[in-house]
């Protein structure tokens, strides 16, 4: 069994079980799987690509409450909104000079799901942590799986008396 089917297999019943953990706390699954997708395509692993993709979605939530937030301050004024959102999109790329906010992918991923939440962010952010954590558990679940199956099949090489 190679990498990908290990990961395939891990993710795929994960997967199922993150579905039935969000009907049940009442979250929104669909954005849970953007929270797992970010730590799956954040380059960096482990706990330290656990710990930048949750910063940069969860900054994204902010910088989307700041768009949402700041356009309705002034609805009349329908450019502000615009020019609001390229300011800010201009703000989420430049934060990546910092370490932990240096998955850029990660705070657009984090702002469209508080987009589509429509604002909610008592119910995104939760939505949002609760699938990083089973991205991690995904992802590295797949790798201990293959790692596993490899030193099995392993011949072995230990000298017998």
């Amino acid at each position: 069994m190679n990498i990908l089917l290990s990961l395939a297999l891990t993710t795929g019943i994960l997967s199922g079980l993150w579905g039935w953990v969000a009907v049940s706390l009442g979250l929104l699954s669909w954005a849970g799987f953007l929270g797992c997708t970010a730590y799956f395509a954040c380059p960096q692993g482990g706990v330290k690509g656990l710990a930048i993709a949750s910063a940069t979605v969860m900054s994204g939530v902010v910088w989307a409450l700041v768009i949402i937030h700041g356009s309705a301050m002034a609805p009349h004024l329908e450019i502000l909104g615009y020019v609001m959102t390229g300011v800010v999109a201009f703000l989420m790329c430049v934060q990546a000079k910092q370490v932990l906010l240096s998955f850029v992918p990660g705070t657009f991923i984090g702002a469209c799901a508080t987009f589509a939440g429509q604002g909610d962010w008592k119910l995104v952010v939760p939505s949002l942590a609760v699938g990083l954590l089973f991205g991690y558990a995904m992802k590295n679940s797949g790798l201990w799986l293959a790692a596993w199956i490899v030193r099995r099949q392993a011949p072995d090489t230990t000298v017998k008396p």
